[in-house]
């Protein structure tokens, strides 16, 4: 059974490069680093796909066309049992750990992300994987400086990367396909030990 890697984001140009768009960006950058080929629209499932191999697995990368909340309608296609949602991993940005921070989690909450949200109603279940990204500044004492309000939250990760920060990405979706291709490997718990560990 193929395993099904799933990046966050809202459709448009518009959104290009802003902060909620960061799982996305981490999936596209994945898709180009094992030279998986050109994205497709699927239009049944409303996503742009391309699958390979990961060694001798199978891998469908899914990136939504849909709005953030409506992440889940995207993935009915490809995730169609809770045993299958075992087998997806979902990436997305977390404004509780700091630019260019990295988590993996399993059977967790959605930590108020709507796109996690509307994905665990979709497959029912908590227990798939999670690649966290963090997306918030740190003062220089390395302390979080996390947007406060709703208002604050909501223009702020729909704000656009700043060129420095984006470096910063470019080192934190390295790290991201290691543990992608970690996970698919060997299996999310030997990834979560290996990269959380030394997540900064």
């Amino acid at each position: 059974m193929a395993w099904v890697i799933v990046g966050l984001g809202n459709p448009g140009p518009e959104y290009q490069s802003t902060r909620h768009n960061c799982g996305r960006m981490a999936l596209e950058y994945f898709a180009k680093a094992m030279e998986f080929g050109d994205w497709k629209e699927d239009k049944r499932s409303n996503a742009h796909v391309v699958s390979g191999m990961l060694g001798k697995t199978a891998v469908v990368l899914v990136a939504p066309d849909t709005f953030m909340n409506k992440s889940g309608a995207a993935i009915m296609k490809f995730v169609k049992s809770q045993k299958a949602a075992e087998r997806m991993v979902v990436i997305y940005d977390d404004l509780d750990l700091p630019l260019g921070g990295l988590k993996l989690s399993f059977n967790r909450g959605s930590g108020g992300h709507k796109g996690v949200e509307s994905i665990m109603k979709t497959v029912k279940t908590k227990k798939f994987t999670r690649v966290r990204v963090g997306v918030s500044p740190e003062t220089a004492g390395g302390k979080l400086r996390k947007p406060q309000g709703e208002k604050e939250v909501v223009n702020f990760i729909l704000s656009k990367f700043k060129a420095h920060e984006l470096d910063e990405l470019k080192k934190v979706f390295k790290k991201v396909s290691a543990a992608l291709e970690a996970v698919v490997a060997d299996g999310p718990q030997i990834a979560m030990n290996r990269f959380n560990s030394n997540a900064g």
